[in-house]
């Protein structure tokens, strides 16, 4: 699983409200919860306004903490964000982006990484090439299940898939 994608750098402790603000809850339809993904940021509305599919998300330490909503992966998900890269990831935040077949993968050298550069990500392998800056990092793959999962679309997929 290759992904290719311009990057949209955030820090660290992201919670689940920056990604999407609880007051959207009530939504269920996901083109709607897409509008208000990163919506609790200081960057909101250039995101909204510049987000392209395909774009990658980069943050720090502990992204997603806070809730177990599923709402805020979800929403990122639908908004175009093709893959999720972080320092380190809050655990529930990351057992919902497995189960809904959002990509993410672990870095450590997230500093290097600049907004709006071009990173291009084997999530089997782990290794993750800056093409803007010509350096290569070595991530944390995901498991080889949660692989399955996350190119399946989400758990619920994978498991129609293994009947």
């Amino acid at each position: 699983m290759i992904i290719k994608g311009r990057i949209w750098k955030f820090g660290d402790d992201i919670d689940t409200d920056q990604i999407y603000p609880g007051k959207y809850l009530p939504l269920t339809d996901k083109s709607e919860m897409a509008k208000h993904a990163m919506e609790g940021t200081n960057r909101a509305e250039e995101f909204r306004k510049d987000l392209r599919s395909g774009d990658i998300i980069v943050a720090g330490k502990n992204f997603g903490c806070g809730s177990s909503r599923e709402h805020a992966p979800v929403s990122i998900k639908e908004a175009g964000i093709a893959c999720v890269v972080a320092q380190s990831f809050a655990r529930i935040f990351r057992r919902n982006a497995v189960n809904i077949g959002l990509p993410i993968i672990q870095m450590r050298e997230i500093g290097e990484i600049q907004d709006g550069d071009i990173l291009q990500i084997n999530l089997e392998t782990g290794v993750i090439e800056n093409l803007t800056s010509k350096k290569v990092y070595s991530g944390t793959p995901c498991s080889k299940l949660e692989l399955e999962i996350m190119k399946a679309g989400g758990l619920l997929r994978y498991l129609k898939e293994a009947r």
